[in-house]
């Protein structure tokens, strides 16, 4: 299975941890839960780097407690790819220097000028110690529903990329517009022009906010797949949480249906992350163990 590295999107959601069917009595930290999955698995997606800015230091502990060979995907800060974004969400420091804010949530738009320059130097701070110890894969852009095809819109994909030099970027979308017939060569040209990996993802279809799964490969140094689930029931609903959304079991007949896509994904592209985010008790990980089987 040589360059395939197949994993999950989290290993520390509270249904996971508290469902006692992946984790044995004796993980009871982070520590030993992350040391006990890297034994496991070969890749991880970092899911809270998405709800809060990520820490050097956290860094720091996560290349000290994985195996040489162990890679993390970082999912990007949801200010930064236009979610809504709690003011809590912020450090501190920068917080404060906003002054009062009135609003529940706020956007990218709403930061002034300063105050973003100094949350992209920390993210690249944060990543600093997993990229020289050889651990980072890609940082993964998920945009929101909200954020169509456009001008503006590529532009701000690539001011994104720019502001992370020597890190490799990968591109999700969650609007249809980005891969419909009309746009699909288009986009797919704008990420192999500039490096940028498209992510396949596979999850319910027939919204305004689900793609279809394009195997496509658009970097020749990496290729992402994440894995959502096929749960229609929930996809679309609002006030859940990552584990009710994403509550779905990939039923063998489903995985094998990946095989022969992902390995040809394989032919194309130096390295493959396939990262299972049916995030709900042990799914992701049965899952992943199960696709691993499958494809080797």
């Amino acid at each position: 299975m040589g360059n395939i590295l197949i994993g999950t999107t989290s290993w520390t959601d509270k249904t996971l941890v508290d469902s006692s069917l992946f984790y044995p009595g004796a993980a009871k930290t982070a520590e030993a839960r992350l040391r006990y999955y890297a034994n496991r698995f070969p890749i991880v997606e970092v899911d809270s780097s998405y709800y809060g800015m990520p820490s050097e230091y956290n860094s720091r502990l996560w290349v000290e407690r994985t195996p040489e060979a162990f890679v993390f995907d970082i999912k990007a800060f949801r200010l930064f790819t236009g979610h809504q974004t709690s003011p809590a969400a912020l450090p501190a420091d920068i917080r404060k220097a906003l002054g009062t804010i009135d609003n529940k949530n706020i956007y990218y738009r709403d930061v002034p000028e300063d105050a973003r320059e100094e949350l992209w130097r920390r993210f690249r701070l944060s990543l600093d110690p997993l990229k020289r110890a050889g651990k980072l894969g890609v940082v993964v852009f998920q945009f929101p529903p909200w954020f169509v095809f456009g001008r503006t819109n590529l532009a701000h994909i690539l001011d994104c990329a720019e502001k992370l030099p020597g890190s490799p970027i990968a591109v999700e979308f969650r609007n249809k517009t980005w891969l419909e017939h009309r746009h699909r060569a288009e986009v797919l040209a704008f990420e192999r022009e500039n490096g940028l990996a498209h992510v396949v993802v596979d999850e319910p279809q027939g919204f305004a906010n689900s793609i279809p799964a394009v195997w496509e490969v658009t970097s020749p140094e990496v290729a992402v797949v994440r894995l959502h689930g096929r749960n229609r029931e929930t996809w679309a609903k609002k006030g859940l949480t990552a584990a009710e959304r994403f509550n779905y079991f990939y039923s063998e007949p489903e995985l094998r249906e990946f095989v022969t896509p992902i390995e040809a994904v394989a032919s194309r592209a130096a390295h493959v992350h396939v990262l299972f985010n049916n995030c709900y008790r042990d799914y992701a990980q049965r899952n992943a163990s199960d696709l691993r089987r499958l494809i080797a």
